[in-house]
Formats: structure tokens, C-alpha cells, sequence
């Protein structure tokens, strides 16, 4: 090669690597202790606040609504579901700090998810014809109450339980069903995981908070725990792979059960819901099914250089978070034997470390889906991705360190 060809191939070998890091600064190298979680989930979840809540943006004051699109790229209401998830990392980061700031959002949600609701009924704006959409929305009301004891949070989840998710169950005598929680209303007897993980945690959380709720008409408190078991044993005899701990995603009317699709949020919910009753019951089985589901994802679900697939968009881009949520609450319980405490635990260590290390962007603090390549500092990025991102961030500042 000529000298003065390799002289021109270095200048713009060089001038491209200072473009790149100019735009995209990388992640800077320090240590990744307790405080650096912290600090990568504050930010994270400020950019959520700062470009995605509708009234932080001018003109839009009481748009009590998580944008789907960063800076008002997407400002469409026909996303019920993943409002219920972008306040979960409210809660989180008010649990975390006790900072009020995050607590003075919780009123304010409360309007406008049900003034947005795009199928919610005039007589109760909360309903949703998707079932699973309600769950989340229900699960994140518990958490609500959990986090702040305002009784009137845990008495929306009971309702929504008992009045529109509780009655699309079974009947238990028709098939090829025979039980299970409908997914969505105007569907004809589709049962999904997606509709059954989640109402099996939530009737174990109303049964958990029953007590501490004031709880005293209605539905008795042990009639929760019977039909959170009921759920539950439906999904594992239906939907569960008792041998590679795989959780089909529904069986449909024709009795055909999906095994090509197993994703990780279905996982997350199941496992969740077996730990919730491990918890109630002390019943070593349910610990053992959380594991062997928890296990699946670890070990048959991670091909992107040991990462999860990239979620870039839509509702997949919030079925990583999902899991991440109750995969550390399984991780962080000593019941655990220490070979797969350990295990667990380096993996969602490694998954964190790859996001902060290459996916996140370090100057604008959002997450757009991909592990490998952070999104560029004018790039639209999607809520759910980046909700799935603060989720993780959450989830290493709760991680307990191994013994």
C-alpha cells in the first residue's frame, strides 16, 4: 500500500471513531457498585418523567399520560397497558429515594389513565376489553396502595379483580379450556398466559394486603388465596413445560396450544405468580416451578451474546421488563440453593452491565431496545423499550449482594 493511501485510510479511520464518540459519548468506565445503580436509575427514570409524561411538556399541562413516543414523537392514547408499567418505575424510584416528587405523580395518574382510556366505559372509565390490559393496570393500583396506604388504590384493584377479571374464568366443565382467564373480552375463549400469570399475582396481592387494606365487606380474604391457586394450577397443567420450563403463550378456542411462542413476560408473570404462593404457603413445589421457568429464560432464551433478544418497539418492547421485575424478587430469596442464587444473579448483573455499557444512551439517559447499540441523541425512542430499561436499572438497586 502506498504511504499516501494508508496516511488517507488512517485520517478517516480516525475522524470516524471522533465523529461517532462525539455524537454518541460511550459509557464511562467506572466502578458499577450500589451508587452507580442508583445513579444510572435516577437518570433513567428522570428521562421517562422529562420526555415521556405528557404535562411536563408545554401546552399539554394536563396530559396526565405516558407519551409512547420520546419529546411528543407519539402522542396517540391507544396504549393502555404500558401506562400501568411506566408507573410501576414511579413507584420504584419513590420506594427507592422516599423522594415526593415521584409520590405527587400517583394523583395525577389516577385522572388521566382512565380520561385516556380508548375503551373504557362511560360508567367506569377504567374497563378495558383486553383483560390483561386491566391486570397490569390492577397490579400497579396494589402496588400503589403498598407504597403509600391510600385505601382507595387497593379498592379499584379488588373491584377490577372481582367484577371484570374474576368472572372470565372457565367454565371449568367446557373444553378444551376447562378454566382459565379469558384474554380479551371479544374473543372467543382465547386463554392466555398473558391473562393468567398476572390474575394469579394480583389474587395473591389482595389476599397479602386483605388485612392492611381494611378490607371488610365483599368477597372473603381466603377465597383470593383459593382462586390465585386455581389460576395458577390451571396455567402450570396448561400452558407450562414441566420439563424445559417453557410457558406457552395460549391455547385457543380450537384447543391448539402456541409453544412457538414463549416470551419472556409470560415467563416473568409465571414465575411470579409461583413465588407469590411459595411465599403464602411454604409448599417447596411452586419455589421449584419459579426456578425451572426463571431457569428457561437464562439458559434457552439468552442467543444475542448472551443478552435477550433486542425489543425495540410496540409491546414487545416492554416483555424484558416484565420479567425483570420478578425475577429479582425470586433472586433475592435465601431459599434459593447458592449454586442457582448465584447463577441467577451474575445473569442479570451481566444483562445490566451490557445495557449501561453499550445500549444506553449516556447524554440523553434513554434505552431504545437494543443491547448492543445505544439510540442516537436525535433518535425517537419508544416508551415501552425504554421502560423495559429503568425496570433493570430498578431491579440492580434492589438486587441483594450474594453471601
Amino acid at each position: 500500500m502506498k504511504p499516501s493511501l494508508r496516511l488517507l485510510l488512517t485520517i478517516s479511520l480516525l475522524l470516524h471513531i471522533f465523529t461517532a464518540s462525539a455524537a454518541e459519548p460511550l459509557a464511562p468506565k467506572v466502578e458499577k457498585d450500589a451508587a452507580y445503580w442508583r445513579t444510572m436509575a435516577d437518570g433513567m427514570v428522570r428521562s421517562l418523567i422529562d420526555k415521556f409524561w405528557g404535562a411536563s411538556f408545554e401546552g399539554y399541562s394536563d396530559r396526565y399520560y405516558f407519551n409512547y413516543g420520546s419529546n411528543l414523537s407519539n402522542m396517540t392514547t391507544e396504549h393502555y397497558w404500558p401506562q400501568a408499567h411506566a408507573m410501576d418505575v414511579v413507584i420504584d424510584a419513590y420506594l427507592r429515594t422516599g423522594n415526593k416528587e415521584y409520590l405527587a405523580l400517583y394523583p395525577l395518574w389516577w385522572e388521566g389513565v382512565p380520561r385516556f382510556n380508548f375503551s373504557g366505559r362511560e360508567e367506569d372509565p377504567w374497563w378495558n376489553v383486553y383483560v390483561d390490559d386491566m391486570e397490569w393496570i390492577a397490579l400497579t393500583q396494589i402496588r400503589m396502595f403498598e407504597s403509600s396506604s391510600e385505601q382507595k388504590y387497593y379498592a379499584k384493584a379488588r373491584q377490577i379483580f372481582d367484577q371484570w377479571i374474576w368472572p372470565t374464568w372457565g367454565p371449568e366443565d367446557e373444553g378444551p379450556w376447562y378454566g382459565g382467564i379469558t384474554w380479551k373480552t371479544d374473543v372467543g375463549k382465547s386463554k392466555n398466559a398473558c391473562s393468567n400469570g398476572p390474575a394469579a399475582i394480583i389474587a395473591a396481592r389482595l389476599y397479602n394486603f386483605y388485612d392492611k387494606a381494611g378490607a371488610q365487606s365483599g368477597k372473603p380474604r381466603e377465597e383470593y388465596l383459593a382462586e390465585a391457586k386455581k389460576i395458577y394450577a390451571w396455567l402450570k397443567k396448561t400452558l407450562f413445560d414441566t420439563t424445559t420450563g417453557a410457558v406457552a403463550d395460549n391455547i385457543a378456542a380450537n384447543g391448539k396450544i402456541n409453544r412457538d411462542w414463549i416470551f419472556t413476560y409470560n415467563q416473568g408473570t409465571f414465575l411470579g405468580a409461583a413465588h407469590e404462593l411459595y411465599k403464602i404457603t411454604g409448599e417447596e413445589q411452586y419455589l421449584a416451578d419459579a426456578v425451572l421457568a426463571a431457569r428457561h429464560v437464562v439458559e434457552r432464551m439468552s442467543t444475542n451474546r448472551g443478552a435477550l433478544t433486542d425489543a425495540t418497539s410496540g409491546d414487545g418492547g416492554l416483555f424484558h421488563g416484565i420479567f425483570f421485575r420478578y425475577f429479582v424478587k425470586l433472586i433475592n430469596d435465601k431459599s434459593l440453593d447458592k449454586a442457582t442464587r448465584r447463577q441467577f444473579h451474575d445473569y442479570l448483573t451481566h444483562l445490566a452491565t451490557v445495557m449501561v455499557d453499550n445500549g444506553i444512551n449516556h447524554s440523553t439517559m434513554l434505552y431504545g431496545g437494543s443491547w448492543w447499540q445505544a439510540p442516537a441523541s436525535d433518535a425517537e425512542v419508544g416508551l415501552t423499550p425504554h421502560v423495559t430499561g429503568c425496570m433493570l436499572m430498578e431491579a440492580m438497586c434492589v438486587l441483594e449482594p450474594l453471601e
